[in-house]
């Protein structure tokens, strides 16, 4: 049983927790504007999509010598060559523009943005744990989407600032330095089973957002605390 009094700092996840999604189709709609988005700078849209899944899985086994985005763009540009690095900026105004189109494909839970404020003004530090697989920009973007910002956290992961991914629970450990705190103080709070709850392992306390639930291994839910955002306040207050 958790004991509230320990608890400092409160980590979210954001897709699927803050963010109301169907991951399937996100991706779909994110992908398909991508590869709208650079047709015409030559790039094949299944070469593409094949591509981004190999850097991202090359984030996900990354060991934390270098960030996701060398990881990222060192396996990319492995398979288009010089070009996927000059390229680069036409990504970027990807996620300036187009990328905010899928934010269509996304629910909106004002609940979301209350309990975040709620929790900072009962004093709960407040950082955003969301795979660090994206860039700061459309991470920020995603936020902007869940009624949040970046001013909202204290610390917030994106592909530029970290280089571990979920579900290593060095990821968990990382932040956990760099806040300064144990993990005993810390409440991790997310929807996908494999990916956040794997955070007790750490010590971490954890609570399973169960609104957009992912439990791809059909685990026992019964082990955490869990229920939507009405659940999380009682638990947390």
């Amino acid at each position: 049983m958790m004991d509230i009094m320990s608890i400092t700092t409160i980590l979210f996840d954001l897709d699927g927790t803050l963010l109301p999604m169907d991951q399937d189709v996100f991706v779909k709609a994110y992908f398909n504007g991508l590869a709208q988005k650079l047709a015409p700078r030559g790039y094949e849209p299944k070469q593409l999509i094949d591509a981004i899944w190999a850097g991202t899985a090359a984030m996900v086994k990354n060991t934390g010598g270098e960030t996701n985005e060398k990881v990222f763009w060192r396996v990319f540009s492995g398979i288009f060559g010089e070009k996927a690095i000059n390229d680069e900026p036409y990504f970027d105004e990807f996620y300036r523009t187009d990328f905010q189109k899928v934010q269509s494909v996304c629910g909106f839970e004002p609940q979301a943005a209350t309990v975040v404020r709620s929790i900072k003004q009962a004093g709960y530090r407040v950082a955003l744990a969301t795979n660090p697989i994206f860039p700061a920009i459309a991470t920020e973007s995603r936020m902007r989407w869940a009624g949040l910002s970046p001013d909202d956290f204290e610390l917030y992961t994106t592909y530029e600032n970290i280089g571990y991914c979920k579900p290593n629970l060095d990821y968990y450990k990382e932040i956990i330095n760099r806040l300064g705190v144990k993990a005993q103080e810390c409440l991790m709070v997310g929807n996908d089973v494999g990916e956040d709850m794997v955070a007790r392992e750490t010590g971490m306390n954890v609570f399973l957002l169960t609104d957009y639930l992912i439990n791809k291994k059909a685990a026992d839910i019964s082990a955490y605390p869990h229920g939507g955002f009405a659940q999380l306040s009682e638990f947390i207050s």
